[in-house]
């Protein structure tokens, strides 16, 4: 079973053990949020069927020519500017057969590709507030209890914290696997 429908028959168990207080438990889903998910998981499966990660793997090749460095500096870079308007989770798994397609095609260590995009995809996911899925759930909570977070008052603190640490974590990359 895939996660999507394992997630979809615990669902279908908790509306069906919950009886009576089904209406009330319906009422409290937030479905901007469910209904922004569903968007974006669209939006990467497109990604996926019309083979612009493959093109994206095959640039990535022509621009570095097989160096390691930087391979790594454009995967970090890539992956965390994308992760901060695309949820992390999606666009990792989606990124996948790019760098495995890196590492097979340039002859570069896969292990070292994967904690590259890791490390972008997951630092990069926090500096929008649709980056991450604890992003949107996050102001999403906020924004019900009566304290409303802006795009600009997010990103004003966090985008810049979210550079200084994608730039650290890619001299650490560096240090560890160049």
């Amino acid at each position: 079973m895939s996660v999507a429908q394992i997630a979809a028959v615990i669902a279908i168990v908790t509306l069906l053990t919950s009886g009576r207080h089904i209406p009330e438990l319906l009422k409290k889903v937030d479905y901007k949020t469910l209904l922004f998910f569903v968007g974006l998981f669209i939006v990467v499966g497109g990604l996926e069927e019309t083979q612009i990660l493959v093109a994206i793997a095959n640039l990535i090749g022509r621009i570095s020519q097989g160096n390691l460095i930087l391979m790594v500096v454009i995967v970090i870079w890539v992956s965390a500017v994308a992760s901060a308007f695309v949820d992390n989770i999606p666009f990792a798994a989606t990124m996948v057969p790019v760098i495995q397609s890196l590492a097979a095609t340039q002859g570069v260590p896969l292990d070292t590709l994967a904690y590259t995009l890791a490390m972008g995809t997951d630092i990069g996911g926090s500096a929008t507030p649709i980056g991450a899925s604890a992003n949107v759930v996050g102001t999403s909570v906020s924004a019900q209890n009566g304290h409303l977070i802006t795009w600009g008052r997010y990103c004003k603190a966090s985008a810049p914290a979210a550079v200084i640490v994608v730039a650290v974590s890619m001299l650490i990359i560096f240090v560890r696997y160049c």
